[in-house]
């Protein structure tokens, strides 16, 4: 027993030795000087026109410290047409290649320059990783998968010694209640053998004697249980699969499935605001005030329709409409949180999303249920994966907008889309 304890206490400590060196170094390699460097990248502009892997108004900045010295990187990024008009070779053809000159940023001391430059090196690296761990599909990894790894050692390292701790705790009773003990167990052990023992209290006590399997049992069950707390709480708030009951049994695959009814003939405000809108009864009369269903019934109308005219108060012997309408209580299935903002028209109109990339394959739902997990982890990597279509006039106002800063003119809020009812108004 003595032996174990010892044993347990050294590999508590040599754990706790190991946490603390991992958490220094994890604290050191994060506090660079790359972290000024995004700040002032992001800050100054640079992303508009830059970008590490791909080009965009300007050169592709990977491998730029390669390419360039870093004192000849220094003079550019503080007066590149200064080194155009002196002739520098690479600045001349830096010019010829890329016609529109970068503006000069004399502000930048030395040192926020290399801050950059080290922020570059760094996105080169994230973007190697992300090249090595991609899978053969080539979907886009989550970019948290690393932090996620770190955190879920370092909590499984924690638990890990807090076990180690009370089985050293128990270990040191057990010893306690043994040694007091030991007489009256060697007194009762002969009537026990005398008695006859059942498999499963052999198998018992085995196990119990046995330290180690009942440290590693142990151990594999608060492992399990945390697992499954972890994916409990992780999926709070998500509501994937939910389908309540509507008021009517309005049938998606009948309307935009069988009969090909386009879904921005009910939903017009998903092509011109925020919200994809619910369709008034009145838009249901356009076509029902005639269409029935009675070949279904009987030659009676439908009981759903029946419930249409009671909302608008329509007499379909008379085809006339009453004074006493009534609102149909739909029941809301899609929720974001108050905190998230999603525009309709922004990805309809502008990114040219169809209806089923998020709400699923509506035109086959008898009855309507969310389809997608509707996280944030969920959008981003759809915006991971998906191209902007540069071919709109609102990316040409931003270029425009953007020559006029650089040469000086002034520019309103208009210019880039200050006036779009969505930017104020939900």
């Amino acid at each position: 027993m003595r032996n174990i304890s010892s044993v347990l206490g050294r590999l508590a400590k040599s754990i706790s030795i190991s946490l603390v060196l991992l958490f220094a170094v994890t604290t050191t390699s994060q506090a660079q000087d790359a972290a000024n460097g995004a700040a002032l990248f992001k800050s100054n502009a640079c992303n508009s026109c830059h970008a590490v892997g791909k080009k965009i108004t300007g050169p592709d900045l990977k491998g730029l410290s390669e390419r360039r010295e870093e004192a000849w990187i220094i003079k550019w990024v503080h007066n590149p047409q200064g080194m155009v008009d002196s002739g520098d070779k690479q600045a001349v053809e830096l010019k010829a290649e890329y016609p529109t000159m970068m503006a000069p940023y004399a502000h930048l001391s030395e040192t926020d320059i290399k801050d950059i430059i080290a922020f570059l090196k760094a996105e080169e690296v994230k973007l190697a990783e992300k090249a090595a761990k991609a899978p053969a599909g080539g979907a886009a990894e989550n970019s948290n998968a690393s932090t996620m790894m770190i955190l879920g050692l370092v909590a499984l390292f924690v638990v890990a010694v807090a076990v180690i701790f009370a089985l050293n705790r128990v270990t040191k009773t057990l010893e306690k209640v043994i040694s007091a003990n030991q007489a009256t167990i060697a007194a009762n052990q002969a009537a026990y053998e005398e008695a006859g023992e059942s498999s499963y209290a052999k198998f018992a006590k085995a196990f119990l004697k046995n330290k180690k399997l009942v440290f590693f049992v142990v151990l594999m069950v608060v492992g399990l249980l945390g697992a499954a707390g972890w994916k409990a709480m992780w999926n709070v708030g998500v509501h994937e699969g939910y389908k309540p009951v509507q008021p009517i049994k309005f049938s998606h695959q009948i309307h935009a499935g069988v009969n090909q009814i386009e879904c921005q003939y009910c939903h017009g405000g998903a092509f011109k605001s925020k919200n994809a809108s619910i369709p008034s009864a009145n838009v249901c009369m356009n076509c029902h005030n005639t269409v029935t269903a009675s070949d279904h019934y009987d030659g009676e109308i439908s009981p759903e329709i029946l419930k249409i005219y009671r909302a608008v108060d329509f007499d379909p012997e008379t085809k006339t409409y009453g004074n006493n309408p009534r609102p149909i209580e739909w029941v809301r299935i899609h929720n974001l949180p108050d905190f998230a903002y999603f525009n309709h028209s922004q990805h309809v109109v502008v990114a040219g999303v169809e209806c089923q990339t998020c709400h699923g394959p509506i035109q086959d739902m008898e009855e309507v249920y969310q389809y997608s997990p509707l996280t944030m982890k969920w959008c981003v990597d759809c915006h991971k994966t998906t191209e902007v279509n540069g071919d709109n006039a609102y990316y040409d106002q931003l270029i425009k907008a953007h020559e006029k800063l650089k040469k000086g003119e002034k520019m309103t809020a208009a210019m880039i889309g200050g006036l779009e009812c969505g930017k104020c108004h939900y």
